[in-house]
């Protein structure tokens, strides 16, 4: 099983938090194969919008919703 990553982002309340203000204007970066691309996907999203300290965006690693039963330490 590949272990697949999403990258998304958006506006929110508090950058210290993923309290996202808007559910329905979510820029949803896509699905990775692994976590290289999904960072590099992140990083590009990230500084795109640097200036803008309201807008965040995040790595979700979608292979441990997937299967939690395979959660351990370094997975």
């Amino acid at each position: 099983m590949s272990k697949l990553h999403l990258v998304f982002g958006g506006r929110v309340s508090d950058p210290r938090t993923l309290d996202f203000d808007d559910l329905s204007s979510i820029d949803i970066v896509g699905v990775f194969p692994d976590y290289a691309s999904a960072e590099k996907a992140w990083r590009a999203s990230a500084q795109r919008t640097v200036d803008d300290a309201e807008m965040k965006y995040v790595v979700v690693h979608l292979h441990r919703l997937l299967q939690p039963d395979l959660l351990a330490p370094g997975v």
